[in-house]
């Protein structure tokens, strides 16, 4: 559930601090310890396969670690997650967000009878399921905490904007729809998905629950979940 706007922006206030404080500490350690930090971050690289990607080197994405793009990155997160509404087992929140035609529609448009619906915030295929990417804003856009050597898409400032970043994703062919998040961030919001995150819903409850990436972000238990309903 949401808090009340009193509490919010209390809140708000001491995920404030706490970012600030974690960012500065952050900050002195990469310049006290430069390798000790620099191995810590690349095991936590790992778990997404950034340091598996031969064209994309650590140095493109490590010096930008507790930068000031980096400190409202993270604490935009951290406000969002205040507001998140979805919880595992709840009532799965039925967002508006728009088709890469110009429709709009809702996540619950994409449900059909009892098969699992997997949301993919950010391809995945599983023929027991149906499966649905909502774009939503950028985790690192070029004009915010941005990566060296990554694709240049500046922060949406329009639905336009966002329809045209989407239109990059379908060049890689996903083999599930593709929608967009609408520009008040409402699915973004309500599921905490910012960078990016996995559910599975069924039947308009929430049967799975994902980690915040990147870190934690698995598509092996979607994988998991999924083949325990096909037992």
């Amino acid at each position: 559930m949401g808090l009340p706007w009193p509490g919010l922006w209390l809140k708000r206030l001491w995920v404030l601090v706490q970012v600030a404080v974690e960012v500065a500490t952050g900050k002195v350690l990469m310049t006290l310890f430069p390798e000790r930090i620099k191995k810590n971050i690349l095991a936590m690289g790992e778990k997404t396969g950034m340091t598996r990607n031969p064209q994309f080197s650590h140095d493109n994405w490590i010096p930008t670690f507790f930068s000031t793009q980096y400190f409202w990155f993270v604490l935009k997160v951290r406000w969002q997650r205040l507001e998140e509404t979805a919880e595992l087992g709840g009532l799965a929140p039925d967002c508006s967000v728009v088709c890469l035609s110009g429709e709009k529609c809702t996540i619950w448009d994409f449900m059909q009878g009892n098969r699992p619906l997997v949301l993919n915030f950010g391809s995945y295929f599983h023929p027991m399921a149906d499966f649905l990417i909502i774009y939503i804003e950028e985790a690192h856009a070029s004009d915010g905490w941005a990566f060296k050597n990554n694709v240049d898409i500046r922060q949406h400032q329009n639905l336009q904007d966002r329809m045209r970043a989407a239109h990059l994703l379908l060049a890689k062919s996903p083999q599930c729809p593709v929608v967009v998040d609408t520009m008040q961030n409402q699915s973004s919001q309500l599921y905490a998905a910012l960078p990016e995150r996995l559910y599975v819903l069924q039947e308009g409850r929430i049967l799975y629950k994902g980690k915040p990436g990147p870190w934690n972000y698995n598509p092996e238990e979607v994988r998991a979940v999924l083949e325990k309903l096909c037992t």
